[in-house]
């Protein structure tokens, strides 16, 4: 429900500017009562898809890039069914991250889901990349990487799709919760792609998704 919703939303603009809406209007066009089109609108605020901007005359309703880049990995999924042999190709420019992948990735709890679910144990860093739009994917493709605790804390699950960069299998890894923005990837690989590749700061990368 939440990407029919986000999809009759962008159909009425909303994926390009704030739109004026009523909840009774929505919940006309969607075949449910204004009060629970309402709870759907502050739902869809709560995940962060939406903004809203409630006045006195009104409500107007703007889709955010999470939204956009939502209904994005909708339509490849779609594409993936209908288009055999589609390829999806993005393209971004190597940028230093916070040297946080390092950490995360040396941590057995998430390693050993790596190794079984990707296929291959990753070196100890991410290469990341800075993306013109936000990075959209197919969910169909998403791998889960489930959370875990340890001693002294809880860690947090995440998905991973697999794509090539240069023929090498490598994965973006794209956590449940983060503070990093949708048009930033981090991508692990079991070689340093910097190294292997020849990689520096601002040169552009071809990545092909699986």
């Amino acid at each position: 429900m939440e990407v029919e919703i986000l999809k009759k939303l962008a159909l009425m603009g909303a994926a390009k500017g704030n739109v004026r809406l009523s909840s009774a209007k929505l919940g006309s066009t969607i075949g449910m009562s204004a009060q629970t089109a309402a709870r759907r609108l502050v739902h869809l605020e709560k995940q962060g898809y939406i903004s809203r901007l409630v006045t006195t005359e009104g409500q107007e309703v703007r889709l955010t890039d999470k939204g956009v880049s939502r209904l994005n990995a909708e339509f490849l999924d779609y594409r993936k069914i209908f288009e055999d042999g589609h390829v999806q190709r993005i393209k971004g420019r190597v940028t230093t991250g916070l040297g946080e992948g390092q950490y995360y990735i040396s941590l057995d709890g998430y390693r050993e889901q790596f190794k079984e679910k990707l296929g291959f144990e990753p070196y100890p860093g991410t290469l990341n990349l800075q993306l013109k739009e936000p990075f959209a994917h197919p969910e169909a493709s998403a791998i889960k990487i489930e959370g875990f605790k340890d001693a002294t804390r809880t860690f947090g699950g995440g998905k991973c799709y697999v794509v090539r960069i240069d023929g090498i299998r490598c994965a973006v890894m794209r956590p449940d919760r983060s503070s990093y923005p949708l048009n930033l990837v981090e991508i692990i690989a079991p070689v340093n792609l910097r190294k292997t590749l020849g990689l520096k700061d601002g040169d552009e990368v071809e990545v092909i998704l699986e």
